[in-house]
């Protein structure tokens, strides 16, 4: 059947998985695109489903020394949709957007250098530190206050 207009076009069944090959990330992936259209000069119409499979590398961009146990997720942030449908000379042409997220996660190896610096404190007794609750609390008081509308 030789397709008049397109009527519609939809996206379902997307399946996929991701591999780590050298220095790259190696996704494959499949969906199945359904296509409604008309044909016998828009008398009749049928929908037609075809298996899309794809293969995706991505480079890995990151050190790999200091970096073990890596696990590799792949996420589809967007699922495919068809955002353009078009019958040209009996022939329909599809434009399908997706889009993926690849994680890395692994154990990685921190270096931290430590300074000691002995600082020295002041020893407060127990009347200093009485008097700094108080001064803490009439702050506080008079902040709730300041907040209610009222003044001290």
């Amino acid at each position: 059947n030789n397709p008049d207009n397109v009527l519609g076009c939809w996206v379902i069944n997307h399946n996929f998985n991701g591999n780590k090959t050298n220095d790259d990330i190696v996704i494959e992936g499949s969906y199945d695109v359904n296509i409604w259209y008309s044909y016998d000069n828009d008398t009749k119409t049928t929908v037609v489903t075809k298996n899309i499979t794809y293969t995706e590398e991505e480079k890995l961009n990151i050190p790999e020394q200091g970096i073990s146990n890596k696990d590799i997720i792949i996420r589809s942030l967007k699922q495919p949709s068809c955002i353009s449908a078009k019958e040209e000379n009996n022939i329909i042409n599809l434009e399908i957007e997706k889009e993926l997220g690849i994680e890395i996660i692994g154990d990685t190896k921190v270096k931290i250098s430590l300074v000691d610096e002995d600082e020295t404190w002041d020893i407060l007794d127990e009347k200093q530190t009485e008097e700094i609750e108080k001064i803490n609390n009439i702050q506080s008081i008079k902040d709730s206050e300041e907040k209610k509308g009222r003044s001290i």
